[in-house]
C-alpha cells in the first residue's frame, strides 16, 4: 500500500469515528458497564469515563446464581441474567439511568441451563438458546418489563448456543455446536411463535468447527460467524428479504503459529462495521479483522494479548473502547481501540467478580 491510499484510510477512519461519536446518542451522558461473575454469583457495574478513559467501579449486586449470559432490553430500562444453575432462571434488574445500578424487579423459570438470551426489537420476547440441553426457547416479557412463563420449547441439534433475530425482526437465527450448522426459523412478533423456515439449516463447514457467536453488519448485507472449536470465522451473505445466507469466505482467529486446543469464544463488529473483533481463550487474544465495505469480506490486522481466557468483550458506541472479560483473572481489560487503524492498544485493567464472562454496555441519558 502506498503513502497516499494509507493516509486516505486513517483519515477516512478518524472522520468516521468523530462523527460516530457526535452523531451516536447519549455518548455525552453517562455510560455504564455490566459484567456477570458466575462463580460469585453477582454482576459488577462499572461507569466508563470516555474523556479520562478509564472505567470506574460502582456496585456489585447478588443475583443467588451462576450469573453468565445478558441481555439488555430495547429501551434501556432493564437488564436480563440468565442463571446457569439450577433452578435454571432469568432476573430482571431494573438499570436507574442516574447512578447505572441495578435493582431486581424479578425473576422466571428458564427451561434449561442458557448459553445465549436475546430479546426481540419489541422487548416483548425473550430468545435463549440451551447448550446442554439441545433446545431454543421463548419467554414472555410483560409491559413492565418482567419476563414470563417459557411460552415455545423446540428441540435443536446438539449444543444450541447462540440464538437472534434479525434486524427486521422478521427471521430469527440460531446456533449449533455439536450440528455444526445455524438454523433459520420465521419470527411473528405478535405471538412470539417461531415457526420452520426454508431451508431450515445452513450447514458449516468443516465438521467439528463449533459455530458459536454471529453478528451481523448494520445493512444486514453480512453475517459474521465465529467457530468455537477451529476458531474459524465464517463470512457469509444475508438475504434479509427471504432469511437466507450464502458462505463467502472463511478466515481464522487463531495467532501465527498457533499449536495449542483452540477455543474461540466472542465476535463483535465496530459500530462503524469497519472492524470486526473476536476473542480466543487459549492464546488470550483479541484478533482485529478489517472489513472491505463492498464485499464485506475480512483482511485480517493481527492479534494483541487481553486477559487471560476472554470468554466476553464488547465494544462501546463511540467505537473507542473495547472491554473484555479474563475468565480466569477475574479481571476486566479497557483496551482504547486507535481511530486510525481500529486495533485495540495496550488495556488497563480492573478487578471484577470471580469468573467474569459477560458484558454489556449501556448509554443512558
Amino acid at each position: 500500500m502506498t503513502t497516499e491510499p494509507r493516509n486516505r484510510h486513517r483519515l477516512a477512519h478518524w472522520a468516521l469515528a468523530a462523527a460516530t461519536m457526535l452523531a451516536a446518542p447519549g455518548l455525552s451522558a453517562a455510560t455504564w458497564v455490566y459484567v456477570s461473575n458466575a462463580d460469585s454469583q453477582d454482576v459488577s457495574v462499572l461507569e466508563l469515563d470516555r474523556s479520562a478513559g478509564v472505567l470506574k467501579p460502582v456496585d456489585t449486586l447478588p443475583v443467588a446464581g451462576t450469573a453468565m449470559p445478558m441481555a439488555v432490553s430495547p429501551d434501556k430500562k432493564v437488564l436480563y441474567v440468565a442463571l446457569r444453575s439450577q433452578p435454571f432462571r432469568v432476573v430482571s434488574l431494573a438499570i436507574d439511568p442516574a447512578s447505572g445500578k441495578l435493582r431486581k424487579l424479578g425473576e422466571a423459570p428458564l427451561a434449561d441451563s442458557m448459553a445465549n438470551i436475546a430479546t426481540d426489537a419489541t422487548g416483548r420476547w425473550l430468545f435463549a438458546a440451551s447448550y446442554p440441553g439441545h433446545k431454543i426457547t421463548v419467554n414472555s416479557i410483560g409491559k413492565d418489563g418482567l419476563v414470563g412463563a417459557v411460552q415455545q420449547l423446540i428441540p435443536t441439534a446438539p449444543n444450541a448456543h447462540a440464538i437472534h433475530a434479525d434486524a427486521a425482526n422478521r427471521y430469527v437465527l440460531a446456533t449449533s455446536l455439536g450440528g455444526d450448522n445455524l438454523s433459520a426459523w420465521r419470527f411473528d412478533a405478535d405471538t412470539g411463535r417461531l415457526t420452520a423456515h426454508e431451508p431450515a439449516l445452513t450447514p458449516v463447514t468443516p465438521e467439528k468447527s463449533g459455530p458459536r457467536h454471529f453478528v451481523w453488519d448494520q445493512a444486514q448485507r453480512m453475517l459474521y460467524l465465529l467457530n468455537e472449536l477451529d476458531a474459524s470465522v465464517h463470512v457469509m451473505a444475508y438475504d434479509k428479504e427471504r432469511g437466507t445466507l450464502r458462505p463467502v469466505q472463511r478466515t481464522t482467529a487463531l495467532p501465527a503459529g498457533f499449536a495449542g486446543k483452540p477455543w474461540a469464544a466472542d465476535l463483535h463488529l465496530s459500530p462503524d462495521g469497519r472492524t470486526l473483533y473476536a476473542s480466543e481463550r487459549t492464546s488470550s487474544t483479541l484478533s482485529s479483522f478489517r472489513v472491505d465495505a463492498a464485499t464485506g469480506q475480512l483482511q485480517p490486522l493481527g492479534q494483541v494479548p487481553t486477559e487471560k481466557s476472554p470468554r466476553g468483550f464488547a465494544v462501546d458506541a463511540s467505537g473507542r473502547f473495547l472491554i473484555a472479560a479474563g475468565q480466569e483473572s477475574h479481571h476486566v481489560a479497557l483496551h482504547p481501540i486507535d481511530p486510525a487503524t481500529g486495533l485495540p492498544g495496550a488495556p488497563t485493567r480492573v478487578p471484577v467478580g470471580k469468573n467474569p464472562n459477560w458484558i454489556e454496555i449501556v448509554d443512558l441519558p
